[in-house]
């Protein structure tokens, strides 16, 4: 069975605040079957269900910041709930006050411990995805070991950003084949060869896809979800020319 493809609409940022529907109909005209949000543009539930189903799209997750997950959880999880999502992704920590500091660090461990019961209590799964911060070390281990030892993998899994896997300088197939099974979903995100390493659309950069496609297929990747923080040309232009790689090699 094929892994579905997505896009993270944080991509698409200016054109959702523009015409969020539009988008959404642009998005599945590629040939992309999932979204995950990064806000919903003001559009109540019930009217993002029809929406995703009148264009054929599903949405498994959703970024929601922490700042949120800490002043309206219930919200969130209704929302979710009510357009069929599945995980309730935390997209951003800022190191300096959800990190740095045993204390931050111990506070941060805490909420997501609270927040990962909330979003289980109600058949969701919580999940957090990374940059390449969270891979410097504190007391021996990085950062990211911290939150991902100190919680059960039933409560927490990751949403691994292969982007900012290898910006950190480690090995993105090494690195996804050490969560094993607790890593559902994959940010599929390239990186510009040449000395910025930079976003790239996917293919058209240096991190080798192929072979990471085929040891996700190995591990239980659930899903795979396209994403370029920033874009060189106009962004429907980049999305389209990633799900055209995607398609050309049979993934999508």
């Amino acid at each position: 069975m094929s892994i579905p493809v997505g896009l993270q609409l944080y991509t698409l940022r200016e054109e959702t605040e523009k015409d969020f529907v539009g988008t959404l109909k642009a998005v599945a005209t590629m040939g992309y079957q999932t979204v995950e949000f990064a806000g919903y543009g003001r559009i109540k539930a019930n009217e993002m269900k029809k929406v995703l189903n009148d264009l054929g799209l599903s949405s498994p997750s959703s970024h929601v910041s922490i700042e949120n997950l800490l002043t309206e959880l219930e919200e969130q999880i209704q929302y979710s709930l009510e357009i069929g999502a599945k995980y309730i992704v935390c997209p951003y920590l800022d190191a300096g006050t959800y990190l740095h500091g045993e204390q931050n660090l111990k506070n941060t461990l805490s909420s997501f411990q609270k927040i990962a019961l909330k979003c289980k209590e109600n058949g969701l799964q919580f999940a957090y995805h990374n940059h390449d911060f969270e891979f410097e070390k504190w007391d021996v281990k990085s950062y990211l070991d911290h939150i991902f030892q100190s919680i059960d993998e039933d409560l927490l899994v990751a949403e691994l950003d292969l982007f900012w896997v290898k910006k950190a300088g480690l090995d993105p197939i090494q690195y996804l084949s050490s969560l094993k099974n607790r890593c559902p979903i994959i940010h599929v995100k390239d990186m510009t060869n040449d000395d910025r390493k930079t976003f790239s659309e996917v293919g058209h950069g240096i991190i080798n896809y192929p072979s990471i496609f085929k040891r996700a297929q190995q591990i239980g990747i659930e899903y795979y979800i396209v994403e370029q923080d920033v874009c060189e040309r106009p962004p429907l232009e980049s999305v389209k020319m990633s799900i055209d790689y995607l398609k050309s090699i049979g993934i999508a």
